[in-house]
């Protein structure tokens, strides 16, 4: 049988600088780098005609969303991916920079930030997720290449000229880099449409449009990554081969559709 060469796996050490109990690691830098630039892609949105938000309230909303990034990240990881460790080991909880964060549970805590943060500003809801929806691609670009780094979420078994093999992987079998393709769909992909829509069509006026066009583009690009990423150890596939990751999408599919159409149908 022919044996296809493997790319060297890059090692980078996870942790960038290290001096005494104090380091600064890449994941952190990536959840930072990711705010910051979708922070200012977020002002640079609200700064255009018509906009309901202000840049001032966009600007505020910068210390909301790192709280729901954080917070309902690593709580939807507990919940969502392995409870039954964390309950029995519930100081683990606060080692977030061990790795361990839920897009899922983000994305739910950045949800619950927006509503109230909107209602405190008395803005309108979509107007303010519509500008937040369009930079969130940055920040998963971003996370995604702290994956590849760490050396983990890592792909499933593969036999392609590129498949690496990752030193966490206690098979040491060739797999896909499916972090790297889940940057370039889930950031890069997703960013370049949703980006056209906001500065090439009259999406931002159909409030809720732009929205919808994150959550439906997002839950596709994952289920299609998932068709290539290895599951995590300790769940395995669900029923009818599915992952945890493509469950969790359904829903954010539908509500997706459910708000383009009805954002299409309020226009």
């Amino acid at each position: 049988m022919l044996t296809l060469p493997v790319i060297p796996f890059p090692t980078i050490d996870p942790v960038l600088i290290e001096i005494g109990p104090f380091a600064i690691r890449w994941y952190a830098l990536a959840y930072i780098a990711g705010l910051l630039l979708g922070w200012r892609y977020v002002l640079r949105l609200a700064r255009r005609p018509g906009s309901a938000v202000e840049p001032k309230q966009a600007d505020d909303f910068l210390l909301w969303a790192t709280l729901g990034v954080v917070l309902g990240g690593r709580l939807g990881y507990v919940l969502f991916y392995n409870p039954g460790y964390y309950l029995e080991n519930p100081s683990q909880i606060l080692i977030v920079w061990q790795g361990g964060m839920s897009f899922h549970g983000g994305m739910l805590g950045v949800v619950v930030a927006l509503l109230l943060y909107a209602r405190r500003q008395k803005l309108p809801v979509f107007a303010l997720s519509d500008i937040v929806a369009v930079a969130t691609p940055i920040g998963l670009f971003f996370g995604r290449l702290a994956n590849f780094i760490n050396g983990e979420l890592y792909g499933r078994a593969a036999e392609v000229p590129w498949a690496m093999v990752f030193p966490t992987d206690p098979e040491g079998v060739p797999r896909h880099p499916s972090q790297l393709y889940q940057a370039a769909m889930e950031g890069l992909v997703l960013f370049t449409v949703l980006a056209f829509l906001a500065h090439r069509t009259n999406a931002l006026k159909h409030r809720g449009l732009l929205t919808g066009a994150f959550l439906g583009g997002y839950a596709i690009v994952r289920m299609v990554g998932e068709l290539f990423r290895q599951p995590d150890a300790h769940i395995g596939f669900l029923s009818g081969g599915v992952t945890m990751g493509q469950s969790l999408s359904l829903p954010m599919l539908a509500v997706g559709l459910w708000m383009i159409w009805q954002s299409r149908r309020r226009a």
